[in-house]
């Protein structure tokens, strides 16, 4: 502390010492200095502002180091009853893929000397086009047995084709030739004929079909497909009919103009039908029928909150030519349906209807037997309304339930003619009978008719190999004029089932057709008749062969195996049990 004080106290009084000198007189200069201010105007330049670098550089003062992380795991046991259990990756049997071959070659013989024949014969002449052919010949003589009158039939088809597949569209045209020949072996039972009768009476009846058709398919247009068919079909008593038919079918997108629109769907149709028969069965006046139609068909199908709708309508112009009448008809075509649970039930109510232009050919391809005297006119559904369910109860189980009504104007039926032999005499007037015209043939008759219907259907799929199902049609006919629906079953049903195995295959289907009325004239005249009717019927058929290779192969087809001998339409019994062999060999081709 002493210290500390006597040093202050020196450092004063040098203090002191050093105010108290007396200062150093300057020289008198000359110059006296003064401060002089310059005051100009700046002009700033864009040179001298402070740019800042789009990267500058920053100097640091001092760098830092990263610090060094040092790290440990403190590894704590733990218990743990987990054991993996191993075990083998299961596989989806999805059976041996079946080869397929572009051709076929099948023949075979059954009882009654029935041999066939049936082959399918493709050949690719470049990668984008292709010619084929299909031909198949059944014969079988005389298979009905207690008949005065040969029942032989054959039945010949030929089509050639040729496809050729374009950058935007693929086409192909064919050419069809059917030839079918028949018997009109049903005599009716309450005339007896003479030997020289049934020697004079010329049974067999021949139709021919000659097609020629073009198909062409877009991509990307609005013209999806487009049809024509031209045909003509005769017969060997002189009757003919030419038919001409175009459909071309148009799609439509709608996303133009709202987004959530669907496809418009259209198809128009032209249709022609033009015959005529030589004479009447009654006189000897010819009769011509000739028809054109013009139809367009509009749909639309959208989803609204589950419904799936289906909106159109069916329209057409038609031209009785022969008779100078025209008509326009127009029918509604819509269907609802709603998943009331998904998959497993879904309802539907429909309403539809349609005209039907009729033909020799369509009539005598549903009943060869009638005669070449035929009234031909369209049949128009005026009104048709549908309703049911269907879907799935299980994944294996599927059913459909469905329940109409419909009102049909001009609907068809075939009824026997009465004969014009007493059963002695085989012409009149100096005019030979011919050979349908001794109530061995079939008129068509035309009457309006209202149907209620009732259909059901359900199949159960035991695997992918085995299929078993049934269905069942009842239909209730209201006629106006005629006393019966002639040879049309109320009540038809039907058993079916198919068996696949590695080797061999085998189905079988089990038909029920309930009884129907028909006409038995009492003599040799168009009145008075009796009414008739035709037995119910249960009809089984089996099927069934072995696969020796994936191209060569064996079948059996057996048809009415309980051998009813049934009436398929008035006084016209059918084959009894009928039994066929063959082989068939596939291959890919004979080049």
């Amino acid at each position: 502390m002493k210290k500390f004080i006597t040093s202050l106290l020196i450092l004063f009084t040098a203090f002191v010492n050093a105010q108290e000198k007396n200062p150093t007189k300057k020289a008198n200069d000359s110059i006296k200095t003064e401060v002089v201010n310059v005051v100009t105007s700046y002009v700033p330049k864009v040179t001298d502002a402070f740019k800042i670098k789009q990267k500058p550089q920053v100097t640091h003062t001092k760098q830092t180091k990263k610090k060094e992380l040092e790290y440990s795991i403190f590894s704590v046991p733990v218990a743990s009853t987990f054991i993996p259990k191993s075990g083998t990756m299961k596989k989806i049997d999805l059976g041996k893929r079946e080869r397929l071959f572009a051709n076929y070659l099948s023949i075979g013989f059954g009882n009654n000397v029935a041999p066939s024949f049936e082959t399918f014969i493709r050949q690719s002449e470049y990668y984008n086009s292709e010619l084929g052919a299909y031909a198949k010949f059944n014969l079988s003589i005389d298979p009905v047995a207690n008949t005065q009158l040969s029942s032989t039939f054959y039945n010949a088809k030929l089509n050639l084709f040729y496809k050729q597949t374009d950058r935007y569209f693929d086409w192909k045209i064919g050419l069809n030739i059917d030839r079918d020949k028949y018997n009109w072996y049903g005599l009716p039972t309450n005339i007896t004929y003479s030997n020289i009768a049934i020697d004079a009476i010329e049974e067999a009846q021949t139709y021919g079909f000659y097609n020629v058709t073009g198909q062409i398919n877009f991509e990307e247009s609005y013209i999806n497909e487009g049809n024509i068919s031209i045909g003509f079909f005769a017969d060997a008593l002189e009757s003919s009919e030419f038919s001409a038919d175009a459909n071309v079918q148009f799609t439509f997108p709608l996303d133009g103009i709202h987004r959530d629109l669907n496809d418009l769907h259209l198809n128009t149709a032209i249709n022609f039908v033009g015959g005529k028969f030589v004479q009447a069965y009654e006189n000897t006046d010819e009769i011509k029928h000739r028809f054109l139609t013009l139809g367009a068909h509009p749909t639309y199908s959208f989803l609204a909150k589950n419904f799936l709708v289906k909106l159109g309508a069916k329209a057409y112009f038609s031209l009785d030519l022969q008779n100078s009448v025209n008509q326009f008809f127009i029918y509604p075509d819509v269907e609802v349906s709603y998943p009331v649970v998904k998959d497993f039930a879904n309802v539907f109510v429909g309403a539809t209807g349609d005209l039907t232009t009729n033909s020799y050919r369509s009539l005598a391809k549903e009943n060869p037997f009638v005669s070449p005297t035929l009234n031909v006119v369209q049949t128009n559904q005026k009104h048709a309304a549908f309703g049911g369910i269907r879907g799935k109860l299980s994944q294996q189980l599927s059913y459909n339930v469905k329940a109409s009504y419909s009102d049909t104007e001009d609907n068809p039926f075939y009824s026997l003619n009465y004969s014009k032999s007493d059963g002695n005499s085989v012409s009149n007037g100096g005019f030979t009978f011919f050979g349908y015209e001794f109530g061995n043939s079939f008129r068509v008759l035309y009457d309006d008719m209202k149907t209620i219907s009732v259909f059901g259907e359900v199949e159960y799929d035991f695997d992918k190999n085995t299929v078993l199902g049934a269905n069942f049609e009842f239909n209730k006919y209201t006629l106006t004029n005629q006393q019966h629906p002639w040879n049309l079953p109320e009540v038809k049903a039907e058993v079916f089932g198919t068996y696949k195995a590695k080797k061999w295959y085998a189905g079988g289907n089990l038909f029920f057709v309930g009884s129907r009325k028909g006409v038995q004239y009492v003599g040799n005249a168009p009145a008075p008749f009796n009414v008739v009717s035709l037995k119910s019927y249960v009809d089984l058929n089996l099927n069934g062969g072995y696969n020796f290779s994936d191209s060569f192969s064996a079948y059996l087809n057996l048809n009415n195996v309980l051998n009813n001998n049934y009436q398929r339409f008035t006084n016209f019994n059918v084959q009894g049990f009928q039994a066929m062999a063959g082989l068939t060999w596939k291959f890919d081709s004979l080049f």
